[in-house]
């Protein structure tokens, strides 16, 4: 059972429910650019996954198969709980790693970029980290955990840490000594020093306990959220490569071939001496730090609303459905969500070319339909072509009308 498509629906509706509790306490915690990037990021995972879950359920089948040393009962509920303990310590050096070593952050600080911090931000994860990811999960396998006990266990500790992205949540006394919550999750997001690489755990806390690597959530160091190199950018495709373009930029220019190949496993932040000597890198300073933000009119930001939500309803229908084609039809869904969240993203960011851009996009969905339909991924027929001509329609109007209208209100 996919238990994240059947949550959907319920991270949307607390999403709502925490932009209600904003307006009702007087607070400003999701700006609308922000949360869509994250959401796009989000959108963008799970569409990448129909390609890329394949590498960590082979793997670890393969593993569980022919290396498990014990036979393990999906009917045992202890095995159930066991599983569920092991995969949350497992994660934890996973999502350890993936702060101290370099190629493993270029894959999971997609989901640190927000410089806000909501559900939303929950939603913001990586399409890269199927890459290393699988393997230190291997020791579920190597000890017998059954592959359906796996993706359960991991679907539902990724479901708990839906929660923990609030900052309408307070410390919640014993429980912070158990479990990951709002309090000691908020100090993982931040970028300041005494916080920086600390909370690892998904569900359990005693983690951090136990390895040194917990940090109470301070009353006199307020939480500054985001990462250290900031994106800039609300574009999910680069979100999920800025990391990787930094470090292969720095492999080019080191003259040494060991720097250019050891700065990949280094720990996070360490560059080749020559490199950091000619190409210094500036931090922000956090005593004067500003949010990143693009200006954007009222039609546009809804243009893009209307238009996410398009995508959002795409995404979910092919995460539902996607799981069943060919690698040819899912290279197609991915092809058509990556190039129209990367259009939304330059819109959102107003660049001068954007609405050139998004002529492309709504041209390309017609030769996108025709694939799909010669590839049986929808049903032949003409009321495809019907709703994509009154939904073409309607985005053009949404284009250009706001700004002949900002064009006949303009004083001459």
């Amino acid at each position: 059972m996919n238990y994240i498509l059947y949550a959907v629906p319920f991270f949307f509706l607390l999403i709502g429910l925490e932009l209600l509790a904003d307006r009702w306490r007087g607070m400003r915690s999701y700006r609308l650019a922000d949360a869509i990037n994250s959401l796009s990021a989000g959108v963008l995972s799970t569409t990448s996954g129909l390609l890329t879950k394949v590498v960590g359920l082979l793997t670890y089948g393969f593993a569980w198969q022919h290396w498990g040393l014990f036979e393990l009962s999906v009917e045992n509920p202890w095995v159930w709980v066991f599983a569920f303990v092991f995969y949350d310590f497992c994660y934890y050096w996973n999502h350890r790693l993936g702060h101290e070593r370099n190629v493993l952050w270029a894959a999971h600080s997609v989901h640190h970029q927000s410089e806000d911090y909501n559900l939303s931000t929950a939603l913001r994860q990586t399409s890269t980290g199927f890459i290393f990811g699988w393997i230190f999960y291997l020791p579920m396998a190597l000890v017998g955990v059954p592959p359906l006990v796996f993706l359960t266990v991991g679907a539902l500790n990724l479901l708990y840490q839906f929660w923990v992205h609030t900052r309408h949540v307070p410390k919640l006394g014993w429980f912070e000594w158990i479990f990951i919550t709002p309090s000691n999750h908020r100090v993982h997001h931040a970028q300041n020093p005494i916080y920086m690489d600390r909370n690892y755990g998904g569900v359990f806390i005693v983690w951090d306990r136990l390895f040194g690597t917990f940090q109470e959530e301070l009353d006199e160091e307020p939480v500054i959220f985001g990462v250290t190199t900031p994106l800039r950018s609300w574009n999910p495709l680069w979100a999920n490569l800025q990391f990787y373009a930094a470090l292969w930029r720095d492999a080019v220019r080191a003259e040494s071939w060991w720097d250019k190949l050891r700065i990949w496993f280094m720990r996070t932040g360490w560059r080749p001496a020559d490199v950091a000597a000619k190409y210094p890198l500036a931090k922000p300073d956090l005593a004067s730090f500003v949010k990143f933000d693009v200006p954007l009119g009222r039609p546009a930001q809804l243009y893009a609303t209307l238009q996410f939500i398009a995508y959002v309803i795409g995404g979910t229908w092919l995460l539902g459905w996607g799981e069943g084609w060919a690698l040819g039809g899912q290279l197609l869904g991915w092809s058509w969500m990556a190039f129209g969240l990367y259009v939304l993203g330059t819109w959102l960011e107003n660049r001068p070319w954007a609405p050139w851009l998004e002529w492309a996009r709504l041209l390309a969905n017609v030769p996108a339909l025709w694939l799909a339909q010669r590839m049986e991924l929808l049903p032949a027929g003409t009321e495809a072509w019907s709703l994509l001509g009154l939904y073409s329609l309607l985005s053009v109007v949404g284009i250009y009308l706001p700004r002949l209208g900002s064009a006949r209100l303009a004083p001459r």
